[in-house]
């Protein structure tokens, strides 16, 4: 009768050790729960990160060696940004380490929509003080280009008033113009050279005060 009674207080210890190895065992072996991935990114969300540091979020870029986007054209925003991202099969067509690093992670559909929005977005000009002499310079220029040299007008392909001809040639009013000289610059080099060469033939031709004193007047026009 005692050997009974032991047995079964024996079984009282051991059945409720069994019962939590059981357990612990289950939970061990049971697959996690994913959690639900974040939603991407809003286009707004996109301009006030990423690109803010160098263009502000509305794309009115205070950093006269940075491009103002805001008010520019839609397509020509959304080409340069995939111009200066490279794919698997082919480098960027548009040379830019810190602007590559930049759209690296963003897709077709975000490029797009960031055009979207920065041409939605109304421009301030550049507020940066140009020389009077220069700018009378390049106001001839950039209406009647010069003859002698074979430089044709800015605005036979920008407009009159700069705001460009949509896809192919962005609007130019208002940019600051060191960043235009910069680019100027960068298409008589060839280091641009995403634009079927157009660019680079009429800045061959051009003087270094001829390309100062066009983005001095661009950047007073309104």
């Amino acid at each position: 009768m005692k050997i009974i009674k032991n047995m079964a207080l024996l079984l009282m210890l051991v059945l409720p050790a069994a019962i939590v190895a059981e357990t612990e065992t289950d939970t061990d072996t049971a697959e996690p729960v994913e959690s639900a991935p974040p939603p991407p990114a809003t286009v707004e969300e996109i301009a006030a990160g990423v690109c803010a540091g160098c263009h502000n979020a509305d794309g009115n870029s205070v950093v006269p060696m940075n491009p103002i986007l805001a008010g520019q054209h839609a397509e020509y925003i959304t080409k340069q940004l995939m111009d200066f991202k490279a794919t698997e099969s082919e480098p960027a067509k548009r040379n830019s380490a810190v602007m590559s690093s930049m759209v690296a992670a963003l897709s077709a559909e975000d490029m797009k929509k960031l055009g979207e929005y920065y041409a939605a977005q109304k421009v301030n000009p550049s507020q940066v003080p140009a020389d009077e002499k220069m700018i009378d310079i390049g106001k001839i220029l950039y209406h009647g280009g010069n003859i002698s040299n074979g430089v044709p007008a800015c605005a036979s392909c920008h407009g009159p008033n700069g705001s460009g001809i949509p896809p192919r040639y962005p609007a130019l009013a208002g940019q600051h113009a060191e960043y235009t000289i910069t680019q100027l610059n960068l298409f008589n080099t060839g280091d641009r050279a995403n634009d079927n060469d157009v660019m680079h033939k009429v800045i061959t031709r051009m003087s270094g005060q001829e390309k100062r004193a066009v983005a001095a007047y661009i950047s007073t026009m309104r």
